[in-house]
């Protein structure tokens, strides 16, 4: 009947059972009506799509509210999440850290989603970062956590957005950044930027705060 589920590699290791299997295992075992939180850190090598598909699955079914996965590669490439991952009535919170490729073909449908971090992942192309956020029509709190060029202008149109903090550490001269267009924000949390001419803010007339850190932290 526990509500919150945290599943680290390095905990969970057995000589008889796969991590995967092991998640898997307790994941159906658990009886709670409502499955408040899931944290899995995991290994790319040792964990499949299918596996991963199976988890996020069962979490949906439990009307998970509070979703955060992990990745770590041994061999530096990227783990591609199923897309089912960006559909979810009830998910209030997804997190997503590292070795992570962001794919979203069309749009995502996470209604019920209000707070969205995104730690150092990758993005298929130039539509899956626009396409995630057009699908979280009630998201307010976004941090975005970026270290390499990716080629792209960040455009960050959520009306409902409240709250956005991010750290770039990128310092390529042709970095074109970000433009905000965001009409209920009113916070704004900016760290890094050695570019110039990077963060365009384009709308934000209920802007009451905005901190601006060029330093690396």
């Amino acid at each position: 009947m526990v509500s919150k589920l945290e599943f680290g590699y390095e905990s969970y290791q057995s000589e008889h059972e796969r991590f995967s299997e092991i998640v898997y295992r307790l994941l159906l075992s658990n009886k709670a009506p409502v499955l408040e939180r899931l944290q899995i850190s995991f290994i790319r090598l040792g964990c499949g799509a299918v596996d991963v598909g199976m988890w996020i699955g069962i979490a949906y079914a439990h009307h998970v509210r509070e979703l955060e996965l992990n990745a770590t590669s041994n061999n530096r490439e990227t783990f591609r999440f199923p897309r089912s991952l960006y559909n979810c009535e009830t998910l209030e919170t997804l997190k997503l850290r590292a070795w992570v490729l962001v794919d979203v073909p069309s749009q995502a449908c996470l209604k019920s989603l209000r707070t969205l971090h995104l730690h150092y992942v990758d993005y298929k192309d130039h539509s899956s970062f626009p396409n995630l956020l057009f699908g979280c029509p009630n998201l307010e709190n976004l941090l975005l956590r970026h270290n390499q060029y990716y080629g792209q202008i960040f455009t960050i149109a959520v009306p409902s957005l409240r709250t956005l903090t991010i750290y770039d550490y990128n310092d390529e001269k042709d970095f074109v950044g970000y433009v905000i267009n965001a009409p209920s924000l009113k916070y704004v949390n900016i760290h890094g930027f050695k570019a110039l001419n990077c963060c365009l803010i384009e709308n934000a007339p209920e802007l009451v705060e905005a901190n601006i850190d060029k330093s690396l932290r």
